[in-house]
């Protein structure tokens, strides 16, 4: 019996048997890849953009930035599409007031939102002439002067700026058109347990939890992350390429988020 395979067949078979064995190697490279991708985001950090002027100065239009999954455990808003994988909350750490979080919004979890953790469980919030007051103590406010930016539309505004020093000494810069907007006077809120209360830093324009139908108290399963560094920064189009070099804001890059 002749055991030997003829030259000819092998130059035939070999070079399918490569290149199908080189196709199976690369859907296994994508395949590992987008899980790897999907471990990091669900785990570790997940990148977010600013689409709105509600947390200006601190955050801008056109901010990128990441958001560490693992700061205050996991529920199953850390994973894709909200999966019900998770009850309640795990691995769980305690919020820290002043902190710039992402959460789903309470009344359509669809939605994600970044605001500032201004009110812990059991506190009460009000706000007094534009003066925020927790548990009944006036937050000291510092003014730093006028304040002009460009909104979405370009039209120019001029604000006061101000340094708020929240209880415990978070210091972060605020906004205000003026202290009587409609939300400058508020009743008192108490924040129910397990819940936290967010708002913007650009006070006068920021629905927040000062606004009880639309964003009201934030369940703490809804948490997703703290916000922590800002990687990219544009003022304009993300897609608008040939406009980066005039539009990027460099000094914004992979900065911290106080």
């Amino acid at each position: 019996m002749n055991n030997n395979i003829d030259g000819k067949d092998l130059i035939d078979v070999l070079p399918e048997a490569k290149d199908a064995d080189g196709l199976w190697e690369t859907v296994k490279t994508i395949l590992f890849a987008i899980v790897i991708a999907i471990g990091v985001r669900t785990v570790a950090y997940e990148p977010f953009s600013i689409p709105s002027g509600s947390m200006i100065p601190t955050l801008l239009v056109g901010d990128y930035l990441f958001v560490s999954k693992s700061s205050y455990g996991y529920s199953k808003h850390s994973l894709p599409m909200s999966l019900p994988l998770i009850k309640g909350r795990i691995f769980y750490t305690e919020v820290t007031r002043g902190d710039v979080v992402v959460f789903k919004l309470p009344t359509n979890p669809r939605i994600d939102y970044i605001k500032r953790i201004i009110g812990l469980p059991g506190d009460t919030i009000q706000v007094k002439g534009g003066i925020l007051h927790i548990n009944g103590e006036a937050v000291v406010r510092e003014s730093l002067g006028e304040y002009v930016y460009q909104d979405t539309s370009g039209v120019y505004r001029t604000m006061m700026r101000y340094n708020e020093t929240l209880p415990g000494g978070k210091v972060h810069e605020i906004l205000e058109i003026s202290d009587s907007a409609s939300a400058d006077n508020t009743p008192v809120y108490t924040v129910p347990k397990d819940h936290y209360f967010a708002m913007g830093d650009n006070r006068d324009n920021s629905r927040d939890s000062r606004y009880l139908m639309d964003v009201g108290y934030i369940p703490k399963e809804n948490l997703v992350g703290r916000a922590t560094v800002l990687f990219f920064s544009i003022d304009g189009s993300f897609w608008k390429l040939w406009n980066w070099p005039k539009s990027m804001r460099f000094e914004r890059f992979f900065s911290g988020i106080n």
